[in-house]
């Protein structure tokens, strides 16, 4: 999972510990609500098993039928869970001559830090259902499960009882984060995403071209120094294009005396360098 963002993996944290789990049968489907625990906090695991093999059932597209969710994100789909039940129930008996050509009956959107959450009522021949989709913003594996419609108020009901005994506070700043900004210098584009997690907020600076990918990840504590040296560099290269204008104007004819072009003219000062991008102004 990327750096820096809510890693709620299971099989990856050794010291990760399942505090409670519940198993729900709806129509041939199974699922398990499993309320885990690693060194970034606590977390619900929900997952469709597979009669089968008794694992995450994977999908013909290769998709694993699981998602994760922060306990508060999971306080916030369990509401979306009744809003979807209340607006299912108002529906008439299934029209296949009255269904949208993308099958969505409704759909909603939750986000919480560096993930997207989908959520689509669907029909189809087999019926309607809820489909759950989780991405993870600019890359990062897509998973999703398909709930039917009959059963979103009992899911809803086995995440009331989860979270009433584990809360839903994640921690941390609760006010409203900066939205990303974008850069593109060349053939290079530079994301600069703000996000939050156990540890506190932090800034990841992704690099991105057309086949390279790498990201570093700056703590909220440090941000301030890292801005500090980064402008003691600015400075310091804007002098360095001062001093090299001014020696390039004023420099001697080799084998001679006077300087190079006629008169020399004046070096331009501090105030004609734009100090981001030390540009020296041409004078010619």
């Amino acid at each position: 999972m990327d750096a820096g963002g809510n890693n709620f993996d299971s099989g990856q944290q050794p010291q990760e510990q399942e505090l409670a789990t519940k198993m729900l049968q709806i129509q041939s489907k199974r699922f398990y609500l499993d309320v885990k625990q690693n060194r970034r906090g606590r977390f619900i695991k929900v997952a469709e098993i597979d009669d089968r093999t008794g694992y995450v059932r994977i999908g013909a597209d290769g998709r694993r039928s699981q998602i994760f969710l922060a306990m508060s994100t999971a306080a916030e789909f369990r509401d979306h869970l009744s809003s979807f039940s209340d607006f299912y129930s108002s529906l008439g008996p299934p029209n296949p001559d009255n269904v949208p050509d993308d099958g969505k009956l409704k759909s909603e959107m939750m986000l919480k830090d560096n993930r997207r959450y989908y959520l689509d009522l669907k029909e189809n021949s087999r019926g309607r259902f809820l489909r759950v989709s989780q991405t993870i913003t600019r890359g990062g594996p897509r998973s999703q499960i398909a709930l039917p419609a009959q059963g979103m108020i009992e899911f809803r009901d086995a995440l009331t009882d989860l979270l009433d005994d584990f809360g839903t506070d994640d921690g941390g700043f609760k006010g409203e984060l900066p939205e990303g900004r974008h850069l593109r210098v060349d053939n290079k584009n530079f994301y600069f995403d703000i996000g939050q997690n156990n540890r506190g907020i932090y800034m990841k600076v992704s690099e991105v071209k057309s086949n390279f990918r790498t990201a570093i990840t700056v703590p909220e504590k440090c941000w301030t120094r890292f801005r500090d040296i980064l402008a003691d560099y600015c400075d310091k290269m804007c002098r360095a294009h001062q001093q090299n204008a001014e020696n390039h104007q004023s420099g001697p004819i080799p084998g001679g005396s006077g300087v190079r072009g006629g008169p020399s003219q004046p070096a331009p000062s501090s105030s004609d360098i734009d100090t981001f991008s030390c540009n020296v102004p041409n004078r010619i």
